[in-house]
């Protein structure tokens, strides 16, 4: 038993044997990692577990709609060494414990899911929590950005009131992340690409509309951006004068100015990249060390994967909502090869497919796309209307359709993604 355990209390050291046997349990009969089991009944156990799990530990959560997970891992590989983490994206208190109960390291990052952020930055007392963005996810059971958004100011108006409270760092380019920080009274501020700007079209203050036009210019940064800012067309909400960290030609971190040059694809990435460094570096990480590191990263949990099956090499993309195909277009969107897209609407991935007329799918004109997963007639219809050439197949089939010997893009929502992953293997 780590030290770490032995400071518990009886009943917490009860409930972490009890989560470890769980897990155990869980693997050994196939019925996966354990971890949001396992953490429940820890937690029912010990209500204030997470909190005694995380008492002396340097913690880092992120949380957003989009890239927590990629962030997450960047981070983790940035920071180096022993850093313990919710590998399994299980993002809520019971992943978050099942998580802490696997090691004794008091270096831990951690994804946690929008929704839950307040409850969790109460119960960690984190040294650092990156804020990547807020859209529309999940149309069936997740509530508006705007509630999300207040529900964020309200919270870090309460938690972060002391001398003691840890940094945020906050994509200075999504007004209902700014709307929902700039009370916190420890900021620092990364000017980053926001390829999704439709969640965000009125004022959180005022709920004038906001326009998006001009470049950013940023004091404490050498040179404009590339891409648009924002203001409100009524009242002065706008971004950040002031920024730590931009993307420019290059990326800027501090004074450092850095050619990223990671693995994993696309600009989003990029912007994830650079607002995980700037997070290191409130742990007194270096930038160029810390970039070396990520820059080992290949892929995350299957995500930019190259995977093998029927004889083709797919290349593995996860895309769950209109922000992250947005994302995903702006990556294939110089290729002509046929491009396969794979939606299901279960649990997992919100029941209600309507979100498809919302996601840009003009952006594929000129190129063929093959419509799989189980809503793949809904796709089809989708495509119908944005002009898209496309196919209708089942997995089965798809091998055989396409032409190109070159790795084929596949951009699927969760459990179709899961779907591709168990089926293909490893190139």
């Amino acid at each position: 038993m780590g030290a770490h355990v032995r400071k518990l209390g009886i009943r917490a050291i009860f409930a972490v044997r009890v989560v470890r046997v769980v897990n155990r349990l869980s693997r050994l009969l196939g019925r996966g990692e354990g971890t949001v089991i396992g953490g429940r009944v820890g937690l029912a156990i010990d209500s204030q577990l997470l909190r005694k799990l995380a008492k002396g530990r340097q913690i880092v959560l992120v949380s957003g709609t989009n890239g927590k997970t990629t962030t997450t891992a960047l981070l983790r590989e940035g920071w180096g060494g022993d850093v313990v983490s919710n590998v399994t994206g299980a993002n809520m208190p019971a992943g978050h414990v099942a998580a802490l109960v696997t090691s004794a390291s008091t270096r831990v990052v951690l994804e946690v899911d929008e929704a839950w952020l307040v409850k969790v930055i109460r119960d960690t007392e984190p040294a650092v929590v990156v804020l990547l963005n807020l859209s529309r996810d999940q149309l069936d059971r997740a509530n508006e950005v705007r509630q999300v958004a207040q529900r964020w100011r309200d919270g870090f108006s309460d938690l972060f009131n002391d001398s003691r409270a840890g940094v945020v760092v906050a994509n200075a380019n999504d007004p209902l992340v700014v709307y929902a920080a700039e009370v916190a009274p420890r900021v620092r501020w990364c000017a980053v690409m926001n390829w999704w700007t439709e969640d965000a079209v009125s004022c959180p203050v005022c709920t004038q509309p906001i326009t998006y036009e001009g470049t950013w210019t940023c004091s404490g940064q050498g040179e404009e951006s590339e891409f648009l800012s924002w203001h409100c067309s009524s009242c002065d909400f706008s971004p950040p004068t002031t920024v730590e960290a931009m993307m420019s030609t290059k990326a800027h971190v501090g004074s450092q100015s850095l050619v990223l040059d990671l693995q994993i694809p696309g600009s989003f990435n990029e912007s994830n990249a650079l607002i995980a460094l700037e997070a290191l570096a409130v742990l007194g990480v270096d930038f160029h060390e810390g970039l070396e590191r990520m820059r080992q990263l290949r892929s995350v949990a299957g995500r930019f994967e190259l995977r093998t099956w029927r004889g083709r090499t797919w290349r593995l993309m996860l895309a769950k909502n209109p922000a992250g195909f947005e994302s995903l277009f702006h990556l294939v969107e110089g290729s002509k090869h046929d491009l396969v897209v794979a939606i299901n609407a279960n649990v997992a991935d919100g029941h209600d497919p309507s979100w498809l007329y919302d996601a840009h799918f003009e952006r594929l004109r000129g190129r063929r796309v093959w419509c799989s997963g189980e809503r793949k007639l809904d796709l089809a219809t989708r495509l119908y209307y944005a002009d898209v050439e496309f196919g209708v197949s089942s997995e089965e089939e798809l091998a055989a359709n396409l032409s190109s010997s070159d790795p084929i893009d596949v951009i699927a929502n969760y459990t179709a993604f899961a779907s591709w992953y168990e089926r293909s293997s490893p190139c």
